[in-house]
């Protein structure tokens, strides 16, 4: 079976994926529920750890190798399987066939044009023996050919995936699908504003191309939240550049640590953009890319204000009280 091609939708709704790391401590053979069923006393042991080093290309493709121990049973219906996390449909498991790569090695090759569903996926390895399939641990991962990714500005969809380790040291993948897209680079941080600058790809702009900032907690349409600020858009070729100030996101907060998301939209009427970070090679931004949070002054007293990766790598704004509020 193959993950479905539709892309995801962007509209405001959207919020950080609940679905980061929230598995079970990994069972050897986990149950349809992903949870490890209770060994009886005396049951035999669990067997060996399979581990899959991961080699990734420039155009979106991965190569699993596994080490597979010698007394193993392997026969021709071996597959290495992809799960998305939290799905249940037909188009949420992936059957990679394994073959032999030299001696105590399996490989699996998960093509660019094979298309994956926005989430995170588990990694299994069902070895046709009957047995269920068992979980993966990762090995060496060689991501280099994603650092710094630039794929043709032309390109309709954008997919991406990132394999990484979780919090229990599971093999996981995160995957992107996104058609148009709008990269995030560079951004410059001052007292008063950000400065975002990017690139673009499968779009191109047009007449009344600017920047959107959609206040979260308004957000109830498909189109934009009760609450948005726009900034002009400055576009050269496929690169996008734009300022946002800090001082009307500032002027709608009302309580606690409020998100703002950003987006492009790129002409009068055009279906908005969300602004993001895919391309390189890390998994989660959120908790590696850190920006200055600026003091902003307003009637309610002094807001902190700086930007953030979200757990989905989307560009978001964050304004949050007064300290000790």
């Amino acid at each position: 079976m193959t993950a479905s091609s539709q892309l995801t939708a962007t509209g405001p709704n959207m919020k950080e994926s609940s679905a980061i790391d929230q598995e079970p401590e990994v069972p050897a053979r986990p149950g349809p529920d992903g949870t490890e069923p209770p060994r009886e006393r005396g049951a035999t042991t669990a067997p060996a750890e399979l581990r899959a080093d991961c080699i990734a290309d420039s155009a979106g493709g991965l190569t699993f190798d596994l080490n597979v121990p010698q007394d193993t049973h392997v026969t021709w219906s071996a597959a290495l399987v992809l799960r998305l996390r939290g799905g249940d449909g037909a188009d949420d498991e992936v059957r990679l066939p394994l073959g032999p790569n030299g001696a105590g090695r399996l490989r699996a090759v998960l093509p660019s044009t094979v298309a994956l569903a926005e989430g995170r996926w588990n990694a299994y390895a069902d070895l046709g023996d009957g047995e269920d399939p068992r979980r993966l641990l990762p090995g060496i991962n060689d991501l280099r050919s994603l650092v710094d990714r630039r794929p043709l500005a032309g390109i309709g969809r954008l997919g991406v995936r990132i394999p990484y380790a979780t919090k229990f040291g599971n093999l996981a993948l995160r995957s992107w699908l996104r058609g148009p897209h709008a990269e995030a680079g560079d951004i410059l941080v001052t007292p008063d504003g950000m400065t975002v600058s990017g690139r673009l790809y499968g779009a191109a702009p047009a007449a009344g191309a600017r920047a959107e900032a959609w206040l979260r907690r308004t957000a109830a349409s498909a189109e934009a939240p009760a609450v948005t600020v726009t900034v002009p858009l400055t576009v050269e070729g496929a690169e996008f550049s734009f300022t946002l100030p800090y001082a009307e996101p500032a002027g709608h907060w009302e309580d606690g640590s409020e998100p703002w998301d950003l987006w492009l939209r790129l002409a009068e009427g055009a279906r908005p953009v969300r602004i993001a970070r895919l391309l390189d090679d890390v998994a989660d931004k959120k908790q590696v890319f850190a920006y200055p949070v600026m003091p902003v002054r307003t009637a309610a007293g002094h807001l902190r204000v700086g930007p953030y990766y979200t757990l989905d790598n989307d560009l978001a704004l964050r304004v949050a009280g007064p300290a000790g509020s």
